[in-house]
């Protein structure tokens, strides 16, 4: 074991969060380019699309619940997470690299439709996410004490995982989404495979006693986690919805007719990527300077409902007023107030309620009501291609966040006002 892994210091707490971020960074590059690409280079319907982007969560329903419970008690390589995050690291990688080459691996693989081509890298860089996201998290609950160590370990997972997700779509708005590409593949491969080399994991964290084990359901708040995970659902439903179709709103809103289909093509992409740039800053910075010292004076579940209120009151707002970029940009950075509790309080939350020995199975579970909603929100595709004004998505997405509002009023926080919330990431 590196000293720095002894003293826990600053270094290692950053090592620590590479992995995590890397899986961040392969997942805004997604967000930012693949329905662009899907759009402009081998011109996919709005439907179409839904369908490839359907191909992740399916990954994930499975990835995540099984990856997390496997690797609770898993141990080859040397660890019982680095496995999953050196594997599912690797071929996120090699996806990101393919995304703009679809046509390509069609050739290779003698398949001339490009849906299908696409789904098949879709899928596979999702499910590649899927496996090491999991594990990514995990991996800092294993090496941290419980306490103020483990809550500065997740802090500076998500300080770390969401500046590079700015810098993400910064650099496909600044130099376009095949430098984004290029410069994504290194990062997620670099970020997910070198920390591997100077963290240690003990072997011992593996075994649990039988008693653990047979009480997860008893420990467990089934009651309180179905009331979290459908109110994350239907938050999800309306974030999956805007990033995988915002480029429709953008095109038809935003870009000015006139122009050619190159120079409108790279408008539309450059307004997506500044668009959730500013979102993403937004989500954080929010969490560690304003949410946590907020949460301590009302309580955790009062946030994330205002906060997810607010958002909602900020989709109406662009389905109304958004008419030109600046507008847009002005109004995502309110969207991202409830970005920024989305990605940071439902796990604190929903960490009170499960059984800790089995923090990897639990957070696979809570992961399902992430790529359910990203499932469902396929249907939402096929509702924009029979509406003339896109516009309507946004309003989709305003009323799915008020109903999540309504029902985070419902979920009980248990954790005492003056607890401060731990920033982590959810895909």
């Amino acid at each position: 074991m590196r000293d720095m892994q002894k003293h826990l210091n600053k270094l290692f707490y950053a090592t620590l969060s590479l992995p995590s971020t890397a899986m961040g960074f392969a997942l805004c590059i997604q967000i930012s380019a693949l329905s662009w690409i899907l759009s402009t280079r081998f011109n996919l319907e709005i439907h179409e699309i839904g369908i490839v982007w359907a191909a992740g969560p399916l990954a994930g329903i499975f990835g995540q619940v099984i990856i997390g419970l496997i690797s609770d008690d898993a141990w080859f390589w040397g660890g019982r997470r680095r496995p999953f995050i050196l594997i599912g690291g690797t071929l996120a990688a090699l996806m990101v690299f393919l995304l703009p080459r679809i046509d390509v691996v069609g050739k290779v693989l003698g398949i001339d439709d490009m849906v299908i081509v696409a789904v098949i890298i879709a899928l596979t860089l999702d499910l590649s996410i899927n496996i090491s996201f999991n594990p990514t998290r995990s991996i800092i609950a294993d090496l941290t004490p419980e306490g103020e160590a483990r809550t500065r370990g997740y802090t500076w997972m998500q300080t770390i995982s969401g500046f590079f997700g700015v810098l993400a779509y910064v650099i496909g708005a600044t130099m376009g989404n095949d430098v984004l590409i290029s410069v994504g593949a290194g990062i997620v491969f670099l970020f997910s495979v070198v920390p591997m080399f100077f963290i240690k994991e003990e072997r011992e964290l593996v075994k649990k006693s039988a008693t653990a084990v047979a009480t997860v359901a008893t420990r467990a708040d089934w009651g309180q986690l179905w009331r979290i995970y459908i109110a994350h659902g239907f938050a999800w439903l309306g974030v999956q919805s805007m990033f995988v179709y915002t480029y429709g709103f953008i095109q038809q809103q935003l870009v000015p007719a006139g122009l050619d289909t190159r120079a409108a093509d790279a408008m539309s992409g450059q307004i997506i990527a500044y668009a959730f740039a500013v979102l993403n800053t937004v989500g954080f910075l929010l969490p560690a300077l304003v949410l946590a010292p907020l949460a301590r004076r009302i309580g955790r579940v009062h946030t994330q409902a205002a906060c997810i209120a607010i958002m909602a009151l900020g989709y109406f707002a662009i389905a109304t007023m958004a008419r030109t970029p600046m507008m847009l940009y002005a109004l995502m950075a309110v969207v991202g107030i409830g970005w920024s509790a989305i990605v940071s309080l439902p796990f604190a939350i929903m960490s009170d309620k499960v059984d800790k020995s089995r923090m990897g199975f639990f957070m696979g579970v809570f992961n399902l009501s992430v790529v359910l909603p990203q499932l469902m929100s396929t249907g939402v595709g096929f509702v924009l291609k029979k509406v003339p004004d896109q516009s309507t998505l946004y309003l989709i997405c305003g009323v799915s966040l008020a109903i999540s509002a309504a029902l985070w009023c419902l979920v009980k926080d248990d954790a005492p006002a003056a607890q401060a919330a731990m920033p982590a990431s959810a895909h």
